[in-house]
């Protein structure tokens, strides 16, 4: 068993790194618990001014992980992922940022009522405790997780994708330096430096230590986690999206959304993936819509009906039943025509995966009847499903899109890493 690398002392690890640095950060997990938010909004602060002033050092690991991503011929929306630059940079400092000014959730008290008896009965907003994510290549995330934990009041043992892994690991030290700075105990922030697999399931067996995990990531990672986990799993990530284009719809506001939601950044899980289309706006909208995503790069995965209507300059293949069902994270998209509004629920109720679904209409009856009847985390009338983000929703960043209807549903905010204890005030009351 190699040395702890990044903790507290110079022991070797007793059974493994993840359960280690688990309890470490339960033993933690109390004063943080206890802290004011002063003092947590100043390790946030600090968190985003040392980012911004290790820029370079950054920069340099993650350049060297994405030029050896690249000689490993990994998919160019995976190495997208990985990507950091100074305007991303900026974007992880920014939300960091704004988690920080976000209201304090933590001792607030909620459903206050008082009993015949006199008793006063409500509940009081309270950290989860310790949470956990295991996630792929997306060192920003070590930044999103680590920053809504601490303003939360709960401490964070993470493990990054091997192919980020530096850079992530770069990042955590520098959160858990800002985070002693600022006076809280840095052992609150934990980042399991082996890439083992065997520490993944390590972690998911320390239910101990850990309150929930989340994990972020593709189905296979998401799949271990829940099939391992002995604590709360809050899965989501996983997004097959759609936009539906009804009959009513206004063609260059359709164009325009669909655009969006498919190009403006292809390997996030927001992404459009299916585009439906009422054939009664078909003929003015697919020739014009097709056209503007030749122009990005777009491939287009057309039924037969629709393929006669597809602008010449695009790329176009015949699509596949299993089309319908993947989650392109790339410069891919399904088109398929639909009979009415019950059609497209139809197909949506098949192949979504409930996380961001879209309707483009200029009917408040059609909005409402696609409102109520989409089961989604997200459902977007008139706007693109590139807005189901925790910083778009004023969350600040987000501990990650959940896509399951128990504790968490949509972009995980403060609120969704607390829970709350029952609180009862009395004057003396005894029951009989």
């Amino acid at each position: 068993m190699a040395a702890p690398n990044n903790t507290e002392d110079n022991s070797v690890y007793q059974d493994s790194e993840a359960t280690y640095k688990s309890r470490l950060a339960r033993e933690a997990s109390r004063d943080l618990a206890n802290s004011t938010d002063v003092v947590r909004t100043r390790a946030l602060e600090l968190i985003a001014e040392e980012i911004a002033s290790s820029q370079s050092k950054i920069l340099a690991v993650n350049e060297d992980e994405l030029a050896r991503a690249t000689e490993n011929n990994l998919d160019v929306a995976f190495v997208d992922r990985m990507a950091l630059n100074h305007e991303r940079i900026a974007a992880i400092c920014q939300g960091v940022r704004e988690v920080a000014i976000l209201p304090d959730p933590i001792g607030n008290i909620e459903d206050m009522s008082e009993r015949p008896n006199g008793l006063k009965i409500g509940k009081m907003r309270v950290p989860l405790g310790v949470m956990a994510s295991v996630y792929e290549a997306r060192p920003n995330v070590t930044i999103d997780i680590a920053a809504i934990a601490v303003k939360s009041g709960n401490a964070v043992v993470l493990r990054s994708g091997s192919d980020a892994h530096r850079t992530s690991s770069l990042l955590a030290e520098i959160a858990r330096r800002a985070i002693e700075k600022s006076g809280l105990d840095p052992k609150i922030l934990q980042f399991i430096e082996s890439t083992d697999r065997e520490e993944v399931s390590a972690l998911l067996a320390a239910d101990q230590y850990i309150d929930l995990v989340v994990p972020r990531g593709g189905t296979g990672l998401i799949n271990k986690v829940k099939s391992e986990a002995r604590m709360p799993v809050v899965a989501g990530g996983v997004g097959v999206c759609h936009t539906y284009v009804h009959a009513d719809a206004d063609v260059q506001m359709a164009t325009d959304i669909v655009v969006n939601a498919k190009t403006r950044r292809p390997s996030v899980c927001n992404t459009l993936d299916t585009v439906l289309v009422h054939r009664e706006v078909a003929s003015q909208l697919v020739p014009r819509l097709t056209n503007m995503l030749a122009k990005v790069g777009v491939s287009l995965h057309a039924d037969s009906e629709s393929i006669p209507m597809i602008d010449e300059a695009a790329t176009v293949f015949p699509v596949k039943p299993e089309d319908y069902d993947t989650e392109w994270l790339s410069l891919n998209c399904s088109i398929k025509l639909v009979d009415d509004m019950q059609d497209a629920l139809d197909h949506i109720g098949r192949h979504g995966t409930g996380h961001s679904e879209a309707i483009v209409t200029s009917s408040t009856e059609s909005s409402k009847e696609f409102l109520t009847s989409v089961d989604a985390a997200a459902v977007f009338v008139n706007a693109s499903t590139g807005f189901n983000d925790g910083g778009e929703f004023g969350l600040g960043c987000e501990l990650g899109i959940s896509t399951q209807k128990m504790h968490a549903r949509g972009p995980m905010g403060l609120r969704e890493l607390t829970s709350y204890k029952w609180i009862v005030l009395g004057d003396g009351q005894i029951r009989p």
